[in-house]
């Protein structure tokens, strides 16, 4: 694998910002390549999954891009007071991915993942723009946020309140309502683990639940673990073999 490090303007963000990038390289390796777009959690930034794991060890062999960009503290939402994750990634950063490298830049070409918040960032975007990925992996995923319970959503720090507003839930950035209201026809692969020593475990089997009653398919396990990189590492793996799937790579 090539190793990138990308910074570049995103006008929905009005700064500079940053992305990791891994591209296929060698024989028979010329592209358009599918795009993989790995997201971090809350205390990281964009070099976090390359330092902290062995992906691209794991994506050597694919004709795989992986692009892990900077999404701050923000959730990977357009903060009612604040930055707009958001659209700098839906807009800004998959459109200049599309235009500098060699992409299949339609559905079938881009899956997205994350850990922690990154989990739910990954499950948000894929539901809210299900034209733009055809799978979504969530690890260890924050998955109550902007539902309105669970210990994470801390909705009395002024932080959470200037990303989410006062009410959350079931708006925009609530997974549930989002699950509830979008067109099956459009429905990304959805795949959800989390260890089952996490303190967020209990907030996954709650959502869990919510697909399982609305009848959307999805795959979910449960692994021994805890939040933390060693589990990370082992269960991007199963990511990988479901998003190839999906891929059809």
């Amino acid at each position: 694998m090539a190793y990138c490090e990308l910074h570049y303007f995103s006008k929905a963000l009005g700064k500079q910002t940053a992305a990791t990038v891994l591209l296929p390289e060698g024989e028979g390796k010329a592209g358009p390549f599918p795009v993989l777009y790995l997201l971090h959690g809350l205390s990281d930034d964009h070099t976090i999954w390359h330092r902290r794991t062995s992906i691209e060890r794991y994506v050597a062999d694919l004709p795989l891009i992986v692009v892990m960009p900077d999404g701050g503290r923000g959730f990977y939402t357009n903060a009612v007071e604040g930055f707009a994750y958001e659209t700098a990634i839906i807009e800004d950063l998959i459109g200049y991915i599309d235009r500098m490298l060699p992409t299949r830049a339609e559905r079938q070409g881009r899956c997205i993942g994350g850990l922690s918040m990154g989990g739910y960032g990954a499950l948000k975007l894929a539901l809210r723009h299900p034209e733009r990925f055809c799978s979504a992996v969530s690890h260890s995923g924050a998955l109550a946020f902007g539902h309105g319970s669970g210990p994470e959503n801390r909705h009395q720090s002024p932080e959470f309140v200037r990303i989410l507003g006062p009410d959350p839930a079931g708006g925009p950035n609530d997974l549930y309502a989002l699950a509830e209201n979008i067109d099956r026809k459009n429905l990304p692969a959805l795949r959800i683990d989390c260890g089952v020593e996490d303190f967020l475990i209990d907030d996954n089997r709650a959502f869990i639940a919510h697909l399982s009653r609305l009848g959307i398919a999805h795959e979910y396990e449960e692994f021994p673990g805890k939040h933390e990189w060693g589990y990370w590492d082992e269960h991007v793996r199963e990511a990988l073999a479901f998003h190839r799937r999906a891929l059809g790579i």
